[in-house]
């Protein structure tokens, strides 16, 4: 077992550099569901080996429920570290399971009062709220999900401006971005070293609503524009896991991405260049991780399967 349960704990940090180069070089659409897919196999590789150090730990402790062939001397000189790592493991993984829980409690809290608040509106997709205040987000539901908008951002905004909002809201229903938006918010609370994967992920999912919504309206200048004034007026989506125009972010960097021509759809960076390399060192770490945890929990098991009397 010995050192590849930890691993799998600090090889988040192997996939920062291509947080942020992703953004840079790589299509939105590329760039989301990468950071999204090495995200959720680190959360879940290094919550597995929190587990497996917590087994470890808890099999020392008087009046635990596992088999008293666990805690022989024999077992704890095959697995090191196990009086000191795998007690300060079970308040972390306790932390860890208490900060999912809360996440996703509120993500199902706000869908629902959404979808209550929304069950008397007519407009199929599109919900329009009678309300000064200046917001638009997409609420996704079990039949695809509504465009939320109020008459206060529509009053704001030109009509072509006005498509780019609904083809940038539509634009997160139909790829489902809460969803990654989600994994990289549980990510990010089941390991700390994760937390700028969630940030690229959040900025990455915005720029692919704007590009599919530029595509709709083919002027690339009115969704730059859109989404200036709604960043000006907007209070943004009410939780980090609803996608919104004008959601907390760079944006800034956002409009100065659509007054530029439009990324390639096909990016292959060249393994010499940065993003290339980055990339490279973010696949092997993920590699190694999901190595190290699948190791260390069959080590595992064989050790107290042998411990454990038939």
């Amino acid at each position: 077992m010995g050192v590849f349960v930890f691993l799998p704990l600090v090889l988040p940090l192997t996939a920062w550099p291509i947080a942020r180069l992703a953004e840079q070089h790589l299509h939105p659409r590329t760039a989301t569901r990468l950071l999204t897919a090495v995200a959720g196999v680190m959360a879940v590789c290094s919550t597995l080996c929190l587990a497996l150090l917590m087994v470890v730990g808890t099999a020392q402790l008087p009046g635990n429920p596992l088999p008293d062939g666990w805690s022989d001397p024999e077992v704890r000189a095959a697995v090191p570290y196990d009086e000191v790592a795998g007690r300060v493991a079970i308040p972390a993984l306790l932390a860890v399971c208490a900060a999912c829980a809360r996440t996703l409690r509120r993500h199902a809290r706000v869908r629902r009062r959404g979808r209550r608040a929304l069950a008397g509106l007519r407009g199929g997709s599109v919900a329009v709220l009678t309300d000064e205040a200046s917001y638009a987000y997409a609420l996704p539901t079990r039949a695809g999900g509504r465009v939320v908008v109020t008459t206060g951002m529509l009053s704001r905004l030109a009509s072509p401006e006005r498509r780019a909002l609904f083809a940038h809201e539509r634009a997160h229903l139909s790829a489902r971005h809460h969803r990654h938006l989600l994994v990289t918010q549980l990510a990010a609370r089941a390991n700390p070293f994760l937390r700028p994967l969630r940030t690229s992920v959040a900025y990455a999912a915005e720029r692919w609503a704007d590009e599919a919504a530029a595509g709709a309206v083919r002027d690339r200048r009115v969704v730059a524009r859109a989404i200036g004034k709604a960043a000006l007026v907007s209070r943004g989506a009410p939780a980090p896991t609803l996608a919104g125009l004008a959601s907390p972010g760079p944006v800034p960097r956002r409009v100065a991405a659509l007054l530029a021509p439009a990324p390639a759809a096909r990016t292959r960076p060249s393994v010499f260049t940065a993003v290339g390399l980055a990339l490279w060192s973010a696949a092997f770490g993920t590699a190694v991780s999901a190595m190290s945890s699948a190791n260390a929990a069959v080590t595992m098991v064989l050790i107290l399967r042998a411990a454990t009397p038939l």
